[in-house]
């Protein structure tokens, strides 16, 4: 059948979205078409019925791509086809498909392609809501093995009020900004930045949200009900039993590893475990359930790996102890330092135990802003964080091969928490680097810390200083238990990674993932709580070093010095071709901008030279003042005077009489081209003609006072020759 179009449509947050499917893209295992309003957004997943062979991980991946031609957009500059996802097309790439992940099944390792498009946009539904709707009901109805429902949201607070999928406009008035993925019992996945908000506000949003979840999952249900297809079995790849009953031999070695406090020491360790089980499997594959001896490698890693697994949390639920006897609500130990590049306008050094970062920050003017070309339109940032991860900071003897999406989250999370606390309109564009120099447990957090002490070390008056925590869950059954300050290993042998950064005030921002099917009220509260007690103490370690941004920028950081004038006098600043504002730039070395409302900002590393520039800038717009006095320079001479510029641009006449307290009969005996002087302003009549006078500020000399004045008059005799 060519076309057989189902339509499912519900209310969400005041929007009718219609979920479709069996009109497009049908040789997927899943294809559904979100519509509301005008946006648009094609989903479609396929996943493969084969798993490769060697492979140890599950490969999902989703892709998410804003057409041009969905807002009847052009792309600027040469290329005119999409290519490279943007930074934002990556962030929600991420947000995507981090909750799908622990729906999937135990072992399930074929490769899973989700791909959303947006084909269709209209300014008043945000598409990136429908990407997960749509790709969230594909999943549901195709036949791939998955554990939904699942839905995703935005949850905004405005005006005192929590509002579910607000606009892009209305983000600009909202206290939060939150993206949501939950299934119908738990939430999965949470993303977002706050304007200093309680931990109580928080949860108020995330439980709003959650509600507004529920009802999509409920139009899922049905959804599958009516058009799902049976889902598809599979063989996993998981442990077998016999392997992980053999394990047990292992555990005083397990013990052993667990241990050890130095992470590259555990490491090692780990790893001569790995070889020591992969010998024993070769020597004897059936005593590990093990069938071909060829796969020995990847049966240690899995046997050890779950054998670390169930030791670990073991440990942490019924001992309360941690990775090398390290308390639950612990933090590691803090060293902090400022200034600590020589040139940069700012730097700092922020390490958490083996975790650390070291921060740039660098002040500039428009120039350096990020220009960024979407479906949205142009537009513009003055601040932003880059973040890299380079594989030394792990001991990996691997090349860096660029940013992966991986770096693009962790510095947008960093980015998102100091940003809420940049002073607001600040004429500066503002970069901060964070490098990851070393990494055990949240380098993100580590970056906040680092990027907010780099901040105020550069003299940027940061509203509070920020820092961040990473908190982990381990939980079976009923019992949970809460970690502070998690290391990568229990990052990896944990259920989740939940992040908060914030000032003493409240929370600036926010991540959670998890790898279990959700987590209850009851532990976001305590993770809350604990992370607000570990944010407090950073912050406090902190503070030993920097608390606030220092009164000045440091020497040879460029500053701006402002001028406002009237809008019909930027054309006359900027003068024919740009030759006016070109010239003061080049002679001066400066750069200036002007906004449309005729406020002039001149950026420069010299501060006379910054009010020099303002000074020529208010004398060429306004005209010189009457009485006041100033340095010119005699460019024309003539009989009657000498003509003078006083600015570029601005210019007057100085008259004979004007010239010298003596009578002057001829000027050049008093000036010459390229002479310096004092002028004073008498008058500037009604058609700007300006009168000067040299003599009023200080009388000229005559260059050549032994040269004949004036003709010598005749003695005076009688007739007979006597006076």
């Amino acid at each position: 059948m060519l076309n057989n179009k189902k339509e499912f449509t519900f209310n969400y947050g005041g929007k009718e979205v219609i979920l479709e499917t069996g009109r497009l893209a049908k040789q997927a295992d899943g294809a559904v078409l979100v519509t509301s309003g005008k946006s648009q957004v094609l989903v479609t997943v396929c996943s493969a019925r084969e798993v490769k062979d060697g492979q140890d991980f599950f490969p999902l991946m989703v892709d998410y791509k804003e057409k041009f031609t969905a807002a009847g957009k052009f792309l600027g500059g040469f290329l005119k086809r999409e290519g490279r996802p943007s930074s934002s097309e990556i962030l929600l790439m991420r947000m995507i498909d981090r909750p799908l992940r622990p729906l999937f099944p135990e072992g399930y390792m074929t490769e899973t392609i989700v791909m959303a498009q947006v084909i269709s946009y209209d300014p008043e539904v945000d598409p990136e809501v429908l990407a997960g709707l749509g790709t969230c009901a594909a999943l549901e109805i195709s036949d791939i093995p998955f554990a939904g429902p699942l839905g995703f949201c935005k949850v905004g607070k405005i005006d005192g009020k929590l509002v579910l999928n607000p606009s892009r406009d209305q983000w600009e008035e909202s206290e939060i900004e939150l993206v949501l993925a939950a299934s119908p019992d738990a939430i999965m996945m949470v993303e977002g930045e706050a304007k200093e908000v309680s931990e109580a506000d928080m949860l108020e949003a995330l439980k709003f949200g959650h509600e507004q979840i529920k009802t999509f999952c409920d139009v899922l249900v049905q959804m599958r009900k009516e058009v799902g297809k049976t889902k598809r079995e599979f063989k996993s790849a998981a442990a077998n039993s016999k392997l992980m009953d053999k394990m047990q031999d292992y555990a005083s070695d397990a013990r052993a590893c667990l241990n050890i406090t130095n992470k590259q020491e555990r490491s090692l360790a780990i790893s001569q475990l790995n070889n020591k089980v992969k010998e024993d499997i070769k020597a004897n594959p059936e005593a590990f359930g093990v069938e071909d001896e060829s796969a020995a490698g990847k049966e240690a890693y899995k046997g050890v790996d779950d054998l670390l697994y169930k030791m670990m949390r073991n440990d942490i639920l019924k001992e309360q102890k941690r990775i090398a006897g390290r308390g639950m609500t612990e933090v590691r130990e803090i060293e902090t330092e400022v200034s600590v590049l020589k040139a940069p306008h700012g730097s700092s050094l922020f390490t958490r135990g083996e975790t650390q970062v070291l921060a740039t920050a660098t002040i500039g003017g428009k120039e350096g802003e990020q220009m960024s070309d979407s479906i949205y339109g142009i537009s513009y940032d003055n601040f932003y964080l880059h973040y890299t991860f380079a594989p030394y900071s792990v001991g990996e003897a691997r090349g860096y091969r660029g940013v992966g999406r991986r770096e693009v989250g962790h510095g947008n999370l960093a980015e998102r928490a100091i940003k809420q606390m940049m002073p607001k309109d600040y004429p500066y564009t503002v970069r901060v680097t964070c490098e990851v120099t070393e990494s055990n447990g949240s380098s993100s957090m580590g970056s906040v810390c680092s990027g907010s002490m780099a901040l105020m070390d550069a003299g940027i008056p940061l509203k509070k200083p920020v820092a961040g925590v990473a908190m982990g869950l381990i939980k079976e059954g009923e019992d949970f238990a809460i970690l502070t300050d998690i290391l990568g290993d229990e990052d990896h042998l944990g259920d989740m990674d939940f992040k908060v950064a914030g000032t003493t005030e409240g929370i600036t921002a926010i991540q959670m993932d998890i790898k279990i099917t959700g987590i209850t009220n009851e532990i976001f509260e305590k993770a809350m709580t604990q992370a607000k007690e570990g944010r407090l103490h950073i912050l406090g370690e902190m503070s030993k070093t920097i608390s606030t941004a220092r009164p000045n920028f440091k020497d040879g950081v460029p500053t701006i010095e402002t001028t406002q004038i009237k809008p019909d006098k930027i054309g006359a600043l900027i003068g024919p071709g740009g030759k006016n504002i070109k010239a003061i730039q080049e002679k001066y070395d400066v750069s200036i901008e002007i906004t449309e409302e005729g406020l002039v900002k001149v950026l420069g590393t010299n501060q006379d030279v910054l009010h020099e520039v303002i000074a020529l800038i208010d004398l060429q717009i306004t005209g010189p003042k009457k009485d006041s006095v100033y340095s010119a320079k005699v460019v024309t001479i003539k009989e009657y005077g000498a003509f003078v510029d006083i600015a570029d641009g601005v210019s007057g006449l100085v008259h004979v009489s004007e010239i010298a307290d003596e009578r002057v009969k001829d000027v050049e005996d008093y000036l010459s081209l390229g002479d310096e002087i004092e002028v004073k302003v008498l008058d500037v009549d009604r058609f700007g003609k300006v009168k000067l006078s040299a003599k009023a500020v200080k009388s000229i000399p005559n260059k050549n006072p032994d040269a004949k004045k004036s003709e010598k008059k005749p003695e005076n005799k009688s007739d007979d020759g006597k006076a």
